[in-house]
């Protein structure tokens, strides 16, 4: 029987999840702002929450109805099944979110659903579940429209870009999910030779590796679904042998990363022996200004400091101009990708982008700018067939 579903990601990745969601089984995927909405069984789900690199959560829909006050969502809430699929010894949270609701306050709403939930299980169970904001069992998802309320029951628990290790953390760092989509919107392939000269953390070049080895970004981590009270374990675990059935073990890649901050070098080390990819990437302290490629041709992917997240605007005035001086000079033959929320970036640059994608990181809006440096000339080649970027 098919299931309905929804999983958020970072705006501007929508269309890739979309096929993304194909591929593990899901049916009539659909595009919407900020995820997709699907249907599929169990086992496409359980696909989803293991094997997608681009999603956010998995929120399998267990509700939908008209509202025009508090108490309508109360009732629909309260008449949910709840009790089949988790027991009252099973902590909950409630979320809310909204869109063009004529309702005003979420808060209360977050307590009428808590409410529901609850007086649901006095009726059924003579008791009623704790509520833990900090570490719950169950996730609630409320979603209001103009006239509509849609209940979810989240099948992840943590979010999903959280793959079960990377215990070094740098500030303000990309999420995973963003980044294994821009990895992708760049069009890197695995074999083709990859640098990230501002690692950071080591996002994009831990994203690639697990790329580049099919290692499925959940098989380090638990979910929300393995408390369900119908939860399938031995389909579960089919779809987990499989999984690890197609895991490469770590090699030697064509995977690059570096810094100018000796600190962020040895993080990104950290991270990838926690993640069992050491071997897989080759690390250096360099500076990107002075640095030569480690190839005669490849991608670069970035996301620069920028004023938002250091507080740095005077550097950074002086950085992009001496930034796009050294892509023109050491990079032809290189298809070189900066990811920023930064409008500054793109005329201090002095570059003429062939492509400008914009993207959400969180709610900071961003462009993903494609220069692609041609070898022998200081002039970035527009691709064909590419939108061209506006002046």
């Amino acid at each position: 029987m098919a299931e309905a579903f929804f999983s958020p990601c970072p705006r501007g990745l929508e269309a890739l999840l979309v096929d993304e969601l194909r591929s593990f089984g899901a049916r009539g995927a659909q595009a919407v702002h900020g995820g997709v909405a699907w249907q599929g069984d169990w086992a496409a789900c359980h696909r989803a929450n293991l094997e997608s690199r681009l999603a956010t959560r998995v929120m399998w829909q267990v509700a939908q109805g008209r509202y025009r006050a508090e108490v309508d969502i109360y009732k629909l809430a309260y008449s949910v099944t709840w009790a089949k699929w988790f027991t009252a010894d099973d902590s909950i949270r409630i979320y809310v979110t909204a869109r063009k609701s004529p309702l005003k306050s979420l808060e209360f709403i977050t307590l009428r659903v808590k409410d529901a939930v609850c007086d649901h299980f006095r009726t059924v169970a003579g008791r009623r579940p704790d509520v833990d904001t900090a570490n719950p069992v169950v996730r609630i998802h409320t979603f209001l429209s103009e006239d509509t309320v849609t209940l979810y029951v989240d099948t992840s628990g943590e979010p999903l870009f959280k793959r079960g290790f990377k215990p070094a953390a740098v500030e303000a760092p990309l999420k995973e999910n963003l980044a294994a989509g821009i990895l992708r919107l760049a069009g890197w392939t695995p074999g083709e030779v990859l640098l990230d000269p501002m690692c950071g953390s080591g996002t994009f070049l831990i994203e690639a590796a697990m790329m580049a080895l099919d290692i499925a970004p959940g098989l380090g981590r638990g979910f929300g679904f393995e408390k369900f009270r119908h939860h399938d374990r031995s389909g579960w675990a089919a779809v987990r042998r499989a999984a690890e059935a197609r895991r490469q073990a770590p090699r030697a890649l064509a995977i690059h990363g570096s810094d100018i901050v000796g600190e962020w070098v040895r993080r990104t080390r950290v991270n990838l022996d926690a993640g069992g990819l050491a071997k897989c990437v080759t690390l250096e302290r360099a500076d990107l200004l002075e640095r030569m490629p480690p190839a005669a041709a490849g991608v670069m992917v970035t996301n620069p400091p920028y004023g938002v997240r250091l507080g740095e605007t005077e550097e950074l005035a002086d950085f992009y101009p001496r930034l796009g001086d050294a892509l023109k000079q050491r990079w032809g033959g290189w298809r070189c990708y900066i990811f920023s929320a930064d409008p500054a970036l793109a005329k201090l640059i002095k570059l003429k982008a062939t492509r400008r994608t914009p993207l959400f990181n969180g709610a900071l809006e961003c462009r993903l700018y494609e220069y692609r440096m041609v070898a022998g000339s200081n002039r970035p080649k527009e691709r064909e067939g590419a939108e061209r970027a506006p002046d």
